[in-house]
């Protein structure tokens, strides 16, 4: 069993010529089920979760207008998503799902959110393609209902996990590890617990070193006993909004790194998709199925 959150909603149509390419949460579940890499058994429908495990992490005040399209016009340019009903219900849902993955990642230890990762997201603001942050609330789920003690999040998107980052700032409970591209989005960084920004060009031996090096060790200090992975295949070399030269097959090795040692260690984890903005919507889906190929390798 391989449980994975996906909704028809999670793919909202967006204006024409929008760079986001929303299309892959379509062709993902698609291409696990055509390959059998996972099977209809797998999926599940997530619900949105109750307001309390939203705001845990946001503020009332945010959450509300967002919820009632109040946002400015401002604050909804930096999001990048034009603000429908829809588009919240599939915010909170995407949300729902990466809280339903954690409760399933104790039973079967792993799970997967076709969406999510939605890192940009603060207590009181969206930016950057992200209304409200999913894996801290899943992250503060956990805590706040005894399901685990010390959380590690694993953010290897391009971007750098700011709204993550700024979210437990104060929590000590809940700890912070981003590998970014040093001159990409956002251009005003937060402080993670660890930071590993790389120059422009960093390919697939000199990234899966620093991460081969580092991610042991800090499991080892950490001592977490839940895991997020944010699996950002936007990495990649062709990717248009990223600057690093990660292969498929580094990309791919990266995430056999990662879900190798949660499951050697037998550290449940979440895993959301994260960004990919590559030319080839094939790219993108092709990178996001290897995550899944890899998973399904381990957790047979």
């Amino acid at each position: 069993m391989l449980p994975i959150a996906f909704a028809p909603s999670y793919a909202h149509p967006l204006p024409a010529a929008h760079r986001f390419p929303m299309l892959k949460y379509e062709l993902l579940p698609e291409q696990l089920l055509h390959e059998g890499t996972a099977t209809a058994a797998d999926f599940f429908v997530p619900a949105p979760p109750p307001d309390e495990d939203i705001l845990r992490v946001h503020d009332a005040d945010y959450y509300q207008r967002l919820r009632l399209g109040q946002l400015t016009r401002q604050e909804e340019r930096v999001t990048g998503f034009p603000w429908s009903p829809e588009l919240f219900r599939r915010e909170i849902t995407i949300l729902g799902g990466t809280i339903e993955c954690a409760r399933r990642a104790l039973v079967h230890g792993a799970a997967f959110n076709i969406a999510g990762g939605t890192h940009h997201a603060f207590r009181a603001r969206g930016e950057g393609f992200c209304l409200l942050n999913d894996q801290a609330a899943a992250a503060a789920w956990l805590l706040a209902n005894g399901l685990a003690k010390q959380v590690l999040i694993v953010d290897l998107d391009v971007h750098q996990g700011n709204g993550t980052a700024a979210i437990f700032q104060h929590e000590p409970r809940v700890f912070t590890y981003s590998v970014h591209g040093a001159r990409n989005y956002p251009g005003r960084k937060e402080t993670s617990d660890l930071d590993q920004p790389l120059p422009d060009g960093t390919a697939d031996a000199e990234y899966l070193a620093l991460l081969a090096a580092t991610l042991g060790p800090l499991v080892d200090r950490v001592r977490p006993d839940f895991i997020f992975y944010l699996a950002g295949v936007d990495v990649l070399a062709t990717d248009k909004l990223g600057y690093l030269a990660l292969s498929r097959e580094g990309c791919r090795q990266r995430d056999a790194l990662v879900l190798g040692l949660c499951h050697a260690r037998g550290l449940p984890v979440v895993v959301c998709m994260g960004g990919g903005y590559s030319a080839r919507i094939a790219d993108i889906v092709e990178a996001h199925a290897n995550t899944f190929r890899v998973a399904a390798g381990l957790w047979d």
